[in-house]
């Protein structure tokens, strides 16, 4: 697996991602959304090498394709108010905490890598085995400037409690990263 994708992507190796976000010197095992060539040097999924994973037993499987949208028209003002948006089906997770200035450390975890949306992160929970949990955050200054969501996966169900991880790692450049818009999400 090592010579096709330059790095193990095997539930051994964390999914290409040994050491978790709250530890100094992680780098993301991966990348799932519309924008690869933002992240040279890491696996991107979707695209060719999702064929290539599943060949290997216990590695990483690439969920569905991301939505691509439209570009956004604004409507015309409408002449009366719009009714209310129907009740959306439940995607299958609860909110557990919602935009917290921390990320969640646990000794459950499985994963993490950067994607573009929550959905995102939840097809990529989707995709690994044991997945229960995914927290998603804005890592400022953080997993080399990177302005996509972490997006990190846990086997366990966690609250706001478990949100303890508040950055405060130096950066390369000096910077100290932090975290914002903190959102996890349990797996029902």
């Amino acid at each position: 697996m090592v010579d096709v994708f330059g790095v193990d992507l095997s539930n051994n190796n964390f999914f290409g991602a040994p050491f978790p976000p709250w530890v100094h010197g992680a780098h993301p095992g991966w990348y799932f959304g519309n924008f690869p060539w933002l992240h040279p040097g890491i696996p991107c999924f979707p695209g060719p090498s999702c064929k290539f994973l599943t060949y290997f037993p216990n590695s990483l499987r690439c969920p569905p394709s991301p939505p691509h949208f439209p570009p956004h028209f604004p409507p015309f003002p409408p002449y009366f108010p719009p009714p209310p948006p129907p009740a959306q089906p439940s995607d299958g997770y609860t909110q557990t905490f919602h935009n917290l200035t921390g990320a969640t450390q646990a000794d459950d975890y499985l994963t993490f890598g950067l994607v573009d949306t929550i959905d995102d992160c939840k097809a990529m929970c989707n995709s690994v085995q044991g997945c229960k949990f995914i927290n998603t955050y804005n890592d400022v200054n953080g997993k080399d400037g990177s302005t996509q969501l972490t997006c990190s996966l846990f086997s366990k169900c966690h609250d706001s409690s478990d949100a303890d991880n508040k950055g405060g790692q130096s950066q390369p450049d000096g910077s100290v990263d932090f975290i914002r818009n903190s959102d996890g999400f349990c797996k029902e």
